[in-house]
């Protein structure tokens, strides 16, 4: 209808001004009605010139560039002798926008939203563009689930030809599925079916997961989802016939149905190799997870693929495909495989690129590399080369590409964009934690110390429990082969009773040297040599076992340490892990000549697996046995290994578990057992993942007086709940354990938390 008032209108002054019209050639023209726009606006899209011809035919054009630049809600054409007289009259600018009603979606969003369709402050008022507001709002409320949503639009014409614009959302309620019915399906029931979608009706969790939320993504996710499911059990014909989805009529609740036609199941034929193969058919037979006999499954079909590719990738053949033909027999219900390879031309690596590594050199990332320029492209050796990126620590993010070099059929780029950390800066924090109470900490701390990739640091730390200061460097390429030095200078006064500990004051100064020896890509053996100096404080409420080690030794050590390590380590992060394992064999040795000669040995263990796309679980384990050797009878008290609390046995008080003295204090013991697992599922609410995981866990271990005093059935448990969030202010620990096997005498603490500093 306004498009056929606006046609007329143009009719009309085009009859106004052609009645009696005489053609004449333009000398001048004036516009006329103009407020906010510019004549040279006008000039601009006006197609008429002076000294032109102005005809019956310029006019009709001249009117409709104008119509059609928006500006303008009439527009005349007139003559006075021979100059040419444009009067407009101008469409009212935009003033305001105000939204009202809206809750759920904010306003910004929503802003945003009309600025694409042209409706914002400052532009041109267009009354037609209201409709299409209510459809974009609509859309908007409609992708989060609230069909019943409605809007209503108010202008208001204000001073100096501009209006207001004032829009009322009624929001209504979320519709919520209530019911999905799937229909065709004979060999797998609806409850098995039904539980692998992520659409659900509403369950006890739909208020954090929104799976009870309807959404078009969500359901197309599904159905491949139900796809993947048929044709990965041998279903080779399955199909999804049709999908309804329908809302009732009062807009709160959604029905949907699926389709189905499921189709015979099928099972492998042969299995065959065609192409250029490259190489020997038996290497490449071991990459083919299928074989025949075995019911079809496009999931091992296409890990397969992806094998061979990867292989043919290490070779240098960036670019192969490897196509899967069937030959399908419906009458035998089989199906005969041929993996077509086609390698493609070898390609070598131009150039490596770095981006985004504002603060580090590129020589602490192009050491890290494993691919090397000029070089063949090599599949894992730059996966492996972003892995170490990942596990320097310095970066939140790291991605690759491989782009083709323009112009050339052999060659390609690899470009690295990475996303840096804060490495650390002057500091002065706080934190807490329910071991070492207040945390103060003053620092200058650099993880990457002035982008070299060194670590060097000075803090000074004052806790319930401890206080001094350290003085730390490391070089992780003190030579260019990867052999690292660093060194540590440290001095503290720990206060054991304020760690839950017997009650005893030690005193440490202490200088050490560590080497770092790569053996290969994932072992590692490290090496330190240290000059200890502890002081042993008593007091009147010192337990007798701390007296009788004075009276045998005294209460000054000067100790000659030297510690090895071995790891191997394949974790693809330095912080949060999803994938890999870590073995760990340490060592610790009182050289003889030392005030107290003693050693300590354990071994750690962690494995990380992906479960699936969301969930990861870890296994680990800790063992560790220290004794006294030569002048020494028995390991140095402080020295004891330690359990219970957030790094060990959760649910249980810091450092209580295992022996206690005869005031019922902990005082630790020489050997060591902890492990338990955990699974890291996704954080909710859109939260970092990068910057927080939450996990259930198990927990298991205790301390013991030695070897001779292990008891499997003493061994204490505890499940629950965990969550980390790398703060700007230090990481944040909490977690929520019931012990499982708690007896009298244990310290239990079910909630544990920490804030600033590292984890107690």
């Amino acid at each position: 209808m306004k498009k056929l008032f606006a046609v007329l209108l143009i009719f009309c002054s085009l009859l106004k001004f052609a009645w009696g019209f005489t053609p004449f050639t333009v000398q001048d023209i004036r516009v006329e009605g103009l407020r906010r726009i510019s004549a040279g606006t006008v000039f601009n899209y006006l197609p008429i010139k002076v000294g032109e011809q102005f005809t019956e035919q310029r006019s009709a054009q001249a009117i409709r560039a104008l119509y059609k630049t928006g500006f303008f809600k009439d527009i005349k054409l007139e003559r006075e002798g021979q100059v040419l007289i444009v009067v407009v009259q101008e469409r009212p600018a935009i003033a305001s926008i105000e939204i009202s009603g809206n809750k759920d979606i904010p306003k910004d969003k929503l802003l945003k939203g009309l600025k694409r369709i042209g409706l914002a402050e400052g532009r041109v008022f267009n009354r037609s563009l209201l409709v299409k507001v209510e459809q974009e709002l609509q859309r908007q409320y409609f992708s989060e689930g609230k069909y019943a949503v409605r809007i209503k639009t108010t202008v208001s014409p204000l001073e100096r030809n501009r209006v207001a614009v004032a829009l009322k959302v009624s929001e209504g309620r979320v519709a919520k599925i209530r019911e999905i019915n799937i229909v065709g399906n004979k060999v797998f029931s609806d409850k098995v079916l039904l539980k692998l979608l992520k659409l659900s009706t509403p369950t006890m969790f739909s208020f954090w997961t929104s799976s009870d939320q309807y959404s078009k993504q969500k359901l197309a996710a599904d159905l491949e989802t139900l796809r993947s499911y048929y044709l990965d059990r041998g279903y080779l014909n399955f199909s999804v016939n049709s999908t309804q989805v329908s809302i009732s009529p009062d807009k709160k609740f959604i029905y949907i149905t699926i389709n189905v036609t499921e189709g015979e199941r099928y099972k492998v034929k042969t299995v065959k190799l065609a192409g250029n193969l490259i190489l020997p058919v038996p290497e490449l037979e071991k990459l083919i997870e299928i074989g025949p006999g075995a019911v079809y499954s496009r999931r091992l079909v296409t890990q397969s693929s992806s094998k061979i590719t990867d292989r043919l990738g290490d070779l240098g053949y960036a670019f192969a495909n490897v196509n899967t033909i069937p030959d399908i027999d419906k009458k035998d219900r089989t199906v005969g495989l041929t993996f077509f390879i086609d390698p493609g031309k070898r390609v070598y690596v131009r150039r490596i690129n770095f981006y985004g590594n504002v603060n580090t050199s590129d020589e602490v990332l192009r050491r890290e590399m494993r691919q090397m320029e000029a070089g063949w492209f090599s599949t894992q050796k730059i996966k492996r080369s972003r892995t170490r990126l990942d596990k320097l620590g310095f970066f939140t993010d790291v991605n690759v590409e491989t782009p083709a070099v323009p112009g050339t059929t052999d060659q390609v780029d690899v470009n690295y964009t990475v996303t840096e950390r804060p490495a650390g800066n002057l500091l002065a924090s706080i934190g807490y934690s329910q071991t070492g109470g207040v945390l103060l900490n003053g620092s200058i701390q650099q993880n990457n110390f002035l982008g070299s990739g060194k670590r060097v640091g000075i803090s000074a730390n004052n806790s319930n429990y401890l206080r001094g200061f350290q003085i730390n460097y490391d070089n992780p390429y003190y030579t260019a082969n990867g052999i690292s030095r660093g060194f540590v200078l440290r001095s503290e006064k720990t206060n054991a009773f304020a760690a839950n500990l017997s009650r005893y004051g030690l005193d440490t100064n202490e200088f050490a040297m560590n080497i770092g020896l790569p053996v290969n890509e994932f072992d590692l053996v490290n090496l330190s040599f240290g000059y200890q100096l502890n002081t042993v404080k008593t007091y009147d409420s010192s337990p007798q076992y701390i007296s009788d080690f004075i009276n045998a030794n005294g209460d000054n050590f000067a100790t000659i340490r030297v510690g090895a390590s071995w790891s191997h380590d394949t974790r693809n992060k330095a912080i949060f892990a999803s994938d890999g394992v870590l073995h760990s064999i340490y060592g610790e040795v009182g050289l003889p000549g030392s005030d107290l000669e003693y050693y300590k040995l354990g071994y750690r263990y962690q494995r990380y697996r992906q479960l699936t796309n969301n969930l990861t679980l870890l296994i680990q384990g800790d063992i560790g046995y220290g004794a006294g050797y030569g002048n020494a009878s028995e390991l140095p008290f402080y020295l004891n290994f330690y359990a219970g609390g957030p790094r060990t046995v959760r649910g249980y008080k810091q450092n209580t578990l295992g022996p206690k003295d005869e005031f019922g204090f902990p005082k630790g013991g020489s050997l060591k057992v902890t492990g338990g697992a955990e699974v890291y599922f996704p954080v909710p609410f859109g939260l970092n993942s990068d910057q927080f995981r939450l996990g259930a866990f198990f927990d298991i271990g205790n301390v013991y007086a030695g070897i001779g005093s292990f008891k499997a059935q003493d061994l204490r448990a505890s499940t629950g709940l965990s969550t980390v969030w790398l703060s700007p202010i230090g990481p944040l620990s909490l977690s929520i354990a019931k012990p499982l096997n708690s007896k009298p005498g244990d310290n239990i603490q079910m909630f544990q938390f920490s804030l600033g500093g590292t984890f107690f």
